[in-house]
């Protein structure tokens, strides 16, 4: 029996680069923020209509948002929609040390 050998290439952390998207940084933070909305929106049992009304946009808005429809979102709309959710929000900006790579842009 001969054994079949996969070759496979590791992903820079970042779907959204690795596939060649412009903007790939902003689109992962957004996919990361989405993906915390839909966690504490189900950890509430929040219905899209609740969630809605705390967000002050309209169901369907919510519903585009967690099917990954986020061109009417800018991250700090996502950033108000989870301190509507009783989410604390920071935002660190601090100098760059390694010289080897370029800086960056993340939400942890």
């Amino acid at each position: 029996m001969m054994t079949k050998k996969m070759r496979y290439e590791v992903g820079s952390g970042n779907v959204f680069a690795d596939i060649g998207l412009p903007n790939a940084d902003e689109h992962l933070i957004k996919a990361e923020r989405v993906y915390k909305i839909d966690t504490l929106m189900k950890q509430r049992k929040l219905k899209q209509t609740e969630a809605a009304k705390l967000f002050s946009v309209k169901q369907p808005d919510v519903s585009k948002m967690l099917r990954g429809d986020l061109r009417q979102f800018s991250v700090e709309r996502l950033m108000r929609f989870l301190v509507a959710l009783g989410q604390d929000v920071e935002i660190v900006v601090k100098p760059h040390r390694d010289n080897q790579k370029a800086a960056q842009l993340r939400v942890a």
